[in-house]
């Protein structure tokens, strides 16, 4: 893109990275108490049906979900104006999403950085191999990546992993404050959850809370997976990089449901969000809508999002996503050439 015509898209989105605080506050009412609300009914349900109480549990999983968006969007500084409220509202909802705000807000910002950057992989983003790398790691680094991307463990033990180990713990080399906000999560999680324990018992907490976890995780992992990977996503070496072209190639337009679009905070406008994190999500479908090179972003639906399950390995000659299968005479080959040598 010519930097005439980024500098024209820039201006046009800037008036869309202002916060509202009317909308703001009002997305934390329609949030938030209809959560709580939820929580408490799927409690009461267990004394009538089980099968109510999950039911139930499922809905308040993807109000965690849109809860999730606006710690979200607190992260990138978007949801307020101010950045003390948004470090509070994002602590806050960050305890009740299970992930500490600024160890979550530095791994987010690099993924953003560096997204479609294949020089650049590793932090805050899903493990993608190439074909090359692939086929000249060892047996055990090809058993990792395969377990690693089997929809089992991605989507259903991935968000138990996510919120009760990687959430947990700080890195190394974490500063002070990063550290002491993982902690403070961490304390603040333990407490609500040994309250709710003593107030409601154990196995009635584990009927309502691990329908949400399992919910909300997946569903999580699930949006961020499928929205950048898809077949002809666009991913280059360092020196090709563009963050425009990572932007608007290299994330998806996912066409949702009014429902699903409302449950997940316009996240499936995700090209928007990447070319500009500074748009709160209430402003993302404006901006897609009144922006006609943002509507030339690979758009994909609930069915055609599906097909991204079977996408293992990135072809940097092809450009494209592959099967395992596609590439198995390939690395049977090399596999033999690595025998004879």
């Amino acid at each position: 893109m010519a930097n005439k015509k980024l500098a024209q898209l820039k201006k046009h989105i800037k008036p869309f990275e202002n916060p509202d605080t009317k909308a703001s506050v009002w997305q934390l009412v329609n949030t938030l108490p209809p959560f709580f609300l939820l929580w408490y009914l799927a409690y009461e349900a267990i004394s009538v049906s089980l099968i109510l109480s999950i039911a139930l549990s499922i809905l308040a999983g993807g109000f965690v979900v849109r809860v999730f968006i606006i710690f979200h969007d607190c992260c990138h500084g978007s949801f307020f104006k101010n950045r003390k409220v948004n470090h509070f509202v994002g602590t806050v909802t960050g305890i009740l999403t299970m992930f500490p705000y600024e160890k979550w807000k530095r791994e987010h910002s690099i993924h953003h950085a560096t997204s479609s950057n294949l020089d650049k992989r590793g932090t805050g983003d899903v493990w993608i191999m190439s074909v090359e790398e692939y086929k000249k790691a060892s047996k055990l680094e090809r058993l990792q990546y395969r377990l690693y991307r089997n929809p089992f463990i991605m989507f259903v033990l991935g968000p138990l992993y996510l919120f009760l180990i990687t959430n947990r713990m700080n890195r190394k080399d974490a500063r002070r404050k990063e550290r002491r906000n993982t902690y403070l999560t961490n304390v603040s999680i333990i407490g609500i959850t040994a309250l709710l324990i003593w107030a409601i018992g154990w196995s009635s907490f584990l009927i309502v809370q691990l329908p949400i976890m399992f919910v909300a995780g997946s569903l999580g992992i699930w949006l961020f997976y499928v929205q950048h990977q898809f077949e002809d996503s666009y991913f280059e070496d360092e020196a090709d990089w563009d963050y425009v072209k990572a932007a608007i190639d290299g994330s998806s337009y996912y066409k949702l449901p009014r429902v699903l679009q409302w449950i997940t905070g316009n996240i499936g406008y995700h090209h928007v969000h990447h070319l500009s994190p500074k748009v709160p999500n209430y402003n993302l479908e404006q901006v897609h809508e009144s922006t006609p090179p943002l509507q030339q972003a690979t758009t994909i639906t609930v069915g055609s999002s599906l097909k991204s399950i079977r996408f293992r390995l990135y072809d940097e000659e092809s450009k494209t996503f592959v099967h395992f299968k596609e590439i198995k005479e390939r690395l049977h080959a090399s596999d033999r050439l690595s025998a004879e040598n």
